[in-house]
């Protein structure tokens, strides 16, 4: 056993090198919340208050306040943290996958939401169901415009305009004559 060993002369330039790409990455998730903040209507600086940026993420998914408490918990906040998330991709009109990457990748899926063409389209897109005011069964449903036909609609057609004059029948070219009577 060697009990003398020192230090690579690299050691601290490996640290510092470390520590300064994972500051690049905290200052990049930041501006991106800041960035998503804005998109929604709220002020961009908030990202950079601890409990208050939590607050201003609940009042973009639509829900109150008081589910800070949730997101304080220690035991609850995996699950929290990640139904918000889901809520949060769902305001901007992203799918389940967009969320998963939000959670496992989120150096590059927050910078995706924020600097993309993606649009704040209201707190949870109306929870994600679909079951917003203009969609009374499902997100699913033809009669809106989240339609899996696309353009070729078959439940979205004009209706079939009658004919502008009412046809009728043609008239019988000569009256029928009477079988004529046998004389006796």
């Amino acid at each position: 056993m060697d009990y003398n060993a020192s230090p690579s002369p690299f050691s601290p330039s490996i640290g510092i090198f470390g520590g300064l790409t994972y500051f690049a990455f905290v200052v990049l998730l930041v501006y991106s919340l800041w960035r998503i903040f804005e998109k929604a209507g709220k002020p961009g600086w908030a990202a950079l208050i601890p409990i208050y940026n939590l607050i201003i993420w609940l009042e973009i998914i639509g829900k109150p306040p008081i589910w800070i408490l949730w997101l304080l918990i220690p035991c609850t906040f995996p699950i929290f943290y990640i139904w918000s998330t889901n809520l949060l991709a769902k305001s901007y009109g992203k799918s389940v996958g967009f969320t998963i990457g939000l959670l496992l990748l989120p150096y590059i899926f927050f910078p995706l939401l924020a600097f993309t063409d993606a649009r704040y389209l209201g707190p949870s897109a109306k929870e994600a169901n679909g079951f917003g005011p203009n969609n009374q069964f499902g997100a699913n449903n033809p009669f809106n415009g989240n339609n899996p036909f696309g353009t070729n609609n078959p439940f979205n057609q004009p209706p079939v305009t009658p004919p502008t004059t009412p046809t009728t029948p043609p008239a019988a070219p000569n009256p029928p004559t009477p079988p004529a009577t046998p004389e006796a």
